[in-house]
């Protein structure tokens, strides 16, 4: 039995769902970083931080590459962050509709 589309489009988007996660993209799209230069770009502690990209590798969103002692890690499919720039004009929309809206009731005199 194969799992319905809208199931494994939910758990894509579950797996999306941490802003670790989000951070980790943003600073992936300048290219492959070394898990050194992740760790106070992210902001969390190596810990987390090694949680999450394992997570992100198992779901195949970003890929890992051994050189010495160094792990690399890159995001193998730029789609990505068309998505992420997707959500920003979605959400940069929402605001300035909810932007309008608090202008227009700081202008009018009713009570509500």
């Amino acid at each position: 039995m194969t799992t319905p589309i809208y199931q494994v489009k939910a758990e894509f988007f579950k797996t999306l769902g941490h802003p670790a996660r989000i951070r980790i993209l943003e600073v992936l799209r300048d290219g492959e970083r070394p898990v050194s230069e992740l760790i106070p770009e992210v902001g969390i502690e190596a810990s987390h931080l090694s949680q999450q990209l394992g997570l992100m590798r198992r779901a195949n969103l970003i890929q890992a590459r051994k050189v010495g002692s160094n792990v690399f890690y890159s995001v193998g499919e730029p789609m990505l962050f068309e998505l992420l720039e997707v959500a920003k004009r979605i959400i940069t929309a929402s605001l300035a509709e909810t932007q309008e809206l608090l202008e227009q009731m700081q202008a009018s005199n009713s009570i509500l």
